[in-house]
């Protein structure tokens, strides 16, 4: 093929139709557990977080809440994936081989915001969150007390109690959340989530009548079930409240992935290693919203 500009226009066209197909069809489930937090700067400032807003009656003046002087933000990342096209390929019609990595560059792509999101569930037990505690901890400080949302029971379905020792009682200490005035926050955790050790333990405790010890399951049916590879560890195990306006974690996107593209023919990189190049670009990061819609444990006690 005789290298001109109609012709890389042409073949970086269809590299951006592959990439953009691939894209558009890569599973993604990020959503389920996390929410999308628009960014128009570099970083976000997610002050609001030290307060949880309710509705209260109005006696005299109005009770204003003060932010905390503390500030958690979360700073945009710089993404990228990035492949070589050789001129020699070029000029030899050997293009096919291109195909595969622009359809791998757009399903990772679209699949960023779970890699964001995922990887800050597997780091929810040793990385801060907006009040200075680890996401997962047993001293998130309330009011003057300290409030856990930190288990170490593994997810069990052996027996009855085994069941309400781990899942119950991680369900039971989320709903009895409260505010900084004392008041129930209503958590109704609805997303059981874990890793693919846990999947055939934790799709039983949701959907059979009755656990291995032959008593009835009461947990049939409480929360859906989400299972990603990506989750690292075998044992923890996740519960979280998906219902509220604000989910328990964030992805913050700055820029989308878009394709990008470097055609020039006079370009240094072409012109000392005869190299084009293709790929995507993006801009984001992600963080951890309110403690109290989460709860995990590691599973280290049986």
């Amino acid at each position: 093929m005789i290298i001109n500009a109609s012709n890389l226009k042409a073949i970086f066209i269809n590299l951006k139709t592959t990439f953009n197909n691939a894209f558009d069809t890569a599973p993604s489930q990020w959503q389920k557990i996390a929410m999308l937090v628009p960014s128009t700067a570099r970083s976000n400032d997610y002050k609001w977080l030290s307060t949880f807003p309710r509705m209260q009656k109005w006696i005299g003046e109005k009770a204003v809440k003060a932010l905390a002087a503390s500030s958690y933000s979360i700073t945009n990342d710089d993404w990228e994936a990035t492949v070589e096209v050789d001129r020699n390929d070029i000029m030899d019609d050997n293009l096919g081989i291109y195909a595969p990595q622009a359809q791998m560059a757009g399903q990772s792509a679209k699949q960023l915001p779970d890699e964001i999101v995922f990887d800050l569930v597997n780091r929810g037990f040793t990385t801060l969150c907006y009040d200075g505690q680890y996401f997962f901890d047993v001293d998130h400080p309330v009011n003057g007390q300290s409030v856990s949302n930190k288990g170490t029971k593994k997810l069990s379905v052996a027996t009855q109690a085994a069941a309400q020792a781990s899942y119950g009682a991680g369900r039971t200490a989320m709903k009895k959340f409260k505010d900084e005035e004392g008041r129930p926050l209503n958590i109704t955790p609805n997303v059981l989530l874990v890793g693919p050790a846990l999947e055939d333990t934790a799709r039983a405790l949701l959907t059979n009548d009755r656990l291995e010890d032959g008593k009835a399951n009461p947990y049939k049916g409480t929360a859906e079930l989400v299972v990603d590879g990506r989750l690292t560890s075998d044992d923890a195990w996740f519960l979280l409240d998906t219902t509220k306006p604000v989910k328990p974690l964030i992805y913050q996107e700055r820029m989308k992935p878009v394709f990008v593209e470097q055609t020039d023919p006079q370009a240094d990189s072409v012109f000392m290693r005869k190299k084009f190049k293709f790929g995507a670009e993006a801009r984001g990061n992600g963080g951890y919203a309110f403690w109290q819609l989460a709860y995990g444990s590691d599973g280290s006690v049986a």
